[in-house]
């Protein structure tokens, strides 16, 4: 398989602004100026998308979601409420860019934490498309799947047995528009669970991903992030937890989301 890379301009990331750099002055974040920002595609109450001031890969449009005021907002210290309308405004602007017809693929991440990849500790996710390559070469149906420990309402939700790098990624299947709010309760819920349980709560930095799926519906993954494992790195190859790791993951997490739903009923 002949898989081009995505190639990077320093140049223009040279200027970018970066939260985690280490220097005194820190940039102003430019999230938080909503006054100065341009090429605005689509917005709705605080949640924003835009043009990537800083395209810094090569024959690519990167675009931005600004998802909320609060500059240290996540999914995982939004209301309910508010994460779906998010992740239902987020899933409204990815369609857009794939049914535009314009790109061969069209990516949609978000990162998380220091060892997330990101640059701005703003909340936002990236939704970018690219001119000439498939972002999706690597990954499979097989990806997505696992032991389940959820299948109700149009969602699915399992811990991944053939995860794309390891050693845990939990996946998200929506498998029926219908069932978005609830799509959206898990991520929320697995976020939450990722940074507080999983791994003893070591995890400070997070990817999600999303995958358009070939049997209709999405997948959004989430995976934690430490340092990449060495046999990924030099060979692209994932690893997994052993069985009854997986097995007892799948089960604490299933608990753990009972249990917010009770806090979320008594909140309510």
């Amino acid at each position: 398989m002949e898989m081009k890379p995505l190639v990077f301009e320093l140049a223009v990331a040279k200027n970018k602004p970066h939260s985690y750099r280490k220097t005194k002055n820190k940039a102003i974040c430019p999230f938080c100026q909503v006054a100065d920002l341009t090429d605005i595609y689509q917005q709705t109450g605080d949640m924003i998308w835009l043009h990537n001031k800083f395209p810094t890969l090569r024959d690519t449009v990167q675009t931005v979601l600004i998802e909320a005021s609060d500059h240290h907002g996540d999914i995982v210290n939004y209301s309910v409420a508010y994460n779906r309308r998010l992740l239902s405004f987020a899933l409204d602007c990815f369609n857009k860019m794939q049914q535009s017809k314009l790109f061969k693929s069209v990516l949609w991440y978000k990162n998380y934490g220091p060892h997330s990849g990101g640059s701005l500790v703003h909340p936002h996710m990236q939704l970018v498309g690219l001119n000439n390559i498939d972002g999706y070469s690597y990954i499979n149906e097989k990806n997505f799947s696992g032991i389940t420990l959820f299948n109700e309402e149009d969602v699915e939700v399992n811990v991944a047995t053939q995860p794309v790098q390891g050693y845990e990624e939990l996946n998200i299947n929506l498998l029926n528009i219908a069932g978005v709010n609830l799509w959206a309760d898990w991520i929320q819920i697995g976020v939450k669970y990722l940074l507080s349980v999983m791994n003893q709560g070591r995890a400070d930095s997070y990817n999600l991903f999303f995958y358009p799926r070939e049997m209709g519906g999405i997948c959004a993954k989430l995976v934690p992030r430490f340092a990449a494992p060495p046999y990924f790195v030099g060979y692209k190859l994932s690893q997994v937890n052993d069985e009854v790791t997986l097995a007892n993951e799948a089960k604490k997490l299933r608990a753990f989301y009972e249990q917010q739903q009770e806090v979320n009923n008594e909140e309510d």
